[in-house]
């Protein structure tokens, strides 16, 4: 349901029963009595999607751990918009959106439902900037190659929040905030990027020993751990002062600003844990946090 038709809904004196899917959808998302957890994962290689590895396994491991959502919302690295949007389809398409992988991975599809109800919903909590509800983009890799591992039955509703890469970082973290209330609805929020993220950088000839790091990588990465481990947000917002390294691990904010979005969900007493807490080929990390 679009917004325009879901106005007209509410205004038109239509039949309870239009409006019904929306009020089934908000009335099974009544408080609980313990929040989601919320999670950044460093997704890496698309290929991570079909092979069976140590970070593969992980998130297979984590959708054990932790409680079964009633959906997912992922804000991915590789949705970047002007204005800030949310899939509302019922169906979401799964996105190839990489070139040069085996035919096995352009192969893969992950059919999980979305939820125009919650997609509605979100368009409802976050009141600045007015959110656009889409109808085109679907799941991409940053969102499938992990929630396939995570929940491999594709039964649980799985919805994108774009990134408006217009903005700042500090826009970005305000913006998430809003989204506190759908932790305690058991909504599970997933950040999908890398702390350490550039490709130009990338020893290729390197991907396949283990956990090789250049020197500043580890050492930026590190940065971050300790940043986040002690709650200093405003430090990570402004992660162009934080260390002489940060431009090379971040050279443009794409893979970071997920990161972003699930520290403005922490509140007191959230407990932080780092999970595949290791380097890729020289200049990437796939260190991921769990919140909760």
């Amino acid at each position: 349901m679009n917004r325009k038709n879901f106005i007209t809904l509410l205004s038109g004196g239509v039949a309870m029963a239009s409006i019904q899917p929306f009020y089934d959808w908000t009335k099974g998302l009544g408080e609980e009595e313990e929040k989601m957890p919320v999670l950044f994962i460093g997704h890496g290689s698309p290929m991570n999607a079909i092979e069976d590895n140590i970070f593969s396994k992980r998130w297979q491991q984590m959708g054990k751990e932790i409680p079964t959502p009633k959906a997912v919302v992922v804000v991915s690295a590789h949705w970047l918009t002007k204005g800030t949007m949310v899939t509302a389809m019922p169906n979401p398409k799964t996105i190839h959106d990489f070139g040069g992988f085996p035919q096995a991975l352009f192969e893969v599809q992950y059919p999980a439902p979305g939820s125009p109800e919650l997609a509605t919903e979100i368009q409802k909590l976050i009141t600045n900037p007015a959110v656009e509800l889409d109808h085109d983009w679907g799941l991409d890799h940053g969102t499938w190659s992990v929630v396939k591992h995570m929940y491999p039955n594709a039964d649980i509703p799985v919805l994108q929040l774009s990134i408006d890469y217009y903005k700042p970082a500090a826009y970005h973290y305000e913006l998430a905030k809003q989204l506190l209330a759908l932790r305690k609805k058991g909504v599970l929020i997933i950040g999908s990027g890398n702390m350490v993220h550039n490709l130009r950088m990338v020893a290729w000839d390197k991907l396949n020993e283990p956990e090789y790091g250049f020197d500043w990588a580890l050492e930026m990465n590190d940065v971050f751990k300790n940043k986040i481990s002690n709650g200093f947000h405003k430090e990570l917002i402004q992660y162009e002062k934080l260390h002489k390294a940060a431009t090379l691990a971040i050279p443009t904010p794409d893979h970071y600003y997920p990161l972003l979005y699930i520290l403005a969900l922490q509140t007191d007493n959230d407990k932080v844990e780092f999970f595949n807490d290791k380097a890729v080929g020289g200049s990437l990390t796939m260190t991921s946090v769990k919140i909760g």
